[in-house]
């Protein structure tokens, strides 16, 4: 009796298992940890009737399309999660939240084309993150911030990716492994890989990348065992493949002692093709900058734009710098702009910018300089209700709005307001006029304003020409609104 009562309770947990099992998918149940086996089954989607308890699921080589926030609800001890060679093309926003216990996530070979900031949300002990063989083009700065501290192992090769987030691979400073071959990076920040101290492979292999950083981690790829420790192993670097720019910012690189790994040159044209570790140190030069083309002198009407022209030539590109005639550096702000062809734009000009800029154009091999004079043809400032030429003021006002007076006025008559400003915001104004027998003629006007948001108190729009009609009978007035 007590053997068949022990046959019954075995197959009443069988089949209680065979139930709790997905159609198609194997079920193991090894001492504490359950499987959930579902390769290559032809599903078209996450089985909802996943045991919640699973902790390795395996759903590679299948047809699913997307996954979705209640594909793993509740899968809180879930660790090794198999998403392979699927047709995944999208994430949903924390599809991945329950899963804090993960360590290993497999999305390789699928049609993923980006990454959004919180498709990976909550998996903040995953220590694999394997991405290779999708579609990426983009991978959102914030996407990675969950996952750096932990991570160990990041695989992104063979995407279509022009940049990464690369504040949060800076971050990642227990990585062993960084795949990023086959992409089309071009540009790697300085300082990226300071404190990724336990990287032992960085594959740049077959990108777009003319240079490399120098980095005291790349000294580890050396073939010198006095450099690494177990805790600082020895780097395999590999960045062939790429078309490297060999002068004098790529000597670091070249004076390292390591294997010839076909890197080669493909800039200058006097080094093109030929293998990187095979040109000598002193053929790796650079050329000081060189000014080509600039504005020699320029006049302009206060309150109109200036265009400040400044090329130079040099090896590397030169950075084009800008200082004003009362030694000021330049940058973007809101009277002036920066363009990447070195031109220095200024949206209204003011009687400070009389004088003589500098034009600097600087690379690691010296720099150049260039002056343009500019000079201002000043324009009489109105004073409120006076309608005679004032001096600017340099201090804030809070002008909302004016009157001008008509000459020649009987004594005792309140004088007429001919010029009046109405409905001032900080973006417009409304401007009225009329014209009369007692009135001139109004042929221009001009607004002036300032601004508490900059150094410059007092700006000018250009100038506006109106062609009025001399009125028949009455007053004809006239109105414009000025943004």
């Amino acid at each position: 009796m007590e053997s068949l009562l022990c046959r019954l309770l075995v197959m009443g947990a069988t089949l209680a298992m065979a139930h709790a099992c997905p159609k198609y998918c194997t079920c193991q149940n090894l001492s504490e940890s359950l499987g959930t086996l579902c390769p290559a089954k032809g599903l078209l989607f996450v089985p909802p009737d996943i045991d919640r308890s699973t902790v390795e699921l395996r759903l590679g080589g299948n047809y699913i399309l997307r996954i979705t926030q209640q594909d793993f609800a509740n899968m809180t001890d879930l660790v090794d999660l198999t998403l392979s060679r699927n047709t995944i093309g999208y994430l949903q926003p924390f599809s991945f939240g329950d899963l804090e216990t993960l360590r290993s996530l497999h999305l390789d070979n699928n049609r993923l084309t980006e990454l959004g900031p919180d498709d990976l949300r909550g998996l903040v002990n995953l220590q694999h993150l394997i991405l290779n063989n999708n579609q990426l083009g983009r991978v959102h700065d914030k996407a990675l911030e969950d996952l750096a501290p932990a991570l160990e192992d990041l695989d992104l090769s063979f995407n279509n990716l022009p940049s990464l987030p690369w504040a949060s691979v800076r971050r990642m400073v227990n990585l062993h492994q960084l795949s990023l071959d086959h992409n089309l990076l071009d540009f790697i920040p300085e300082g990226t890989f300071s404190d990724l101290e336990r990287l032992a492979r960085l594959d740049l292999t077959s990108n777009r990348l003319r240079k490399l950083p120098p980095d005291t981690i790349f000294a580890r790829a050396q073939d010198s065992p006095v450099l690494t420790t177990p805790y600082a192993p020895q780097l395999s670097l590999s960045l062939g493949g790429n078309p490297l720019h060999c002068n004098c910012e790529m000597l670091w690189l070249r004076r390292l002692e390591r294997d010839d790994d076909l890197e080669t040159c493909a800039s200058p044209p006097t080094l093109k093709g030929r293998y990187f570790w095979y040109v000598r140190e002193d053929e790796f030069t650079c050329t000081p900058p060189l000014i080509t083309q600039h504005t020699h002198r320029i006049l302009v009407l206060e309150g109109q734009t200036a265009s400040l022209r400044c090329e130079a030539s040099g090896d590397p590109a030169p950075a084009i710098h800008w200082i004003s005639p009362d030694d000021r550096l330049l940058g973007n702000s809101s009277r002036t702009t920066l363009y990447p062809n070195g031109t220095l734009g200024i949206g209204i000009t003011t009687s400070k910018d009389y004088g003589a800029f500098t034009c600097i154009a600087a690379n690691v091999a010296g720099e150049s300089t260039a002056s343009v004079e500019v000079s201002i043809i000043q324009l009489p400032h109105l004073s409120n209700g006076t309608g005679q030429p004032a001096q600017p003021k340099s201090r804030l006002s809070d002008i909302t709005g004016t009157s001008r007076v008509t000459k020649g006025a009987p004594k005792g008559q309140a004088p007429e307001k001919v010029v009046s400003v109405a409905e001032v915001t900080a973006e417009s104004a409304l401007v009225r006029w009329t014209v009369s027998a007692t009135a001139p003629k109004v042929k221009m006007y001009q607004l002036q304003y300032n601004c508490s948001d900059d150094e410059v108190l007092i700006y000018r729009t250009p100038l506006h020409y109106a062609a009025m009609q001399e009125p028949q009978r009455g007053r004809n007035p006239r109105e414009a609104s000025i943004t």
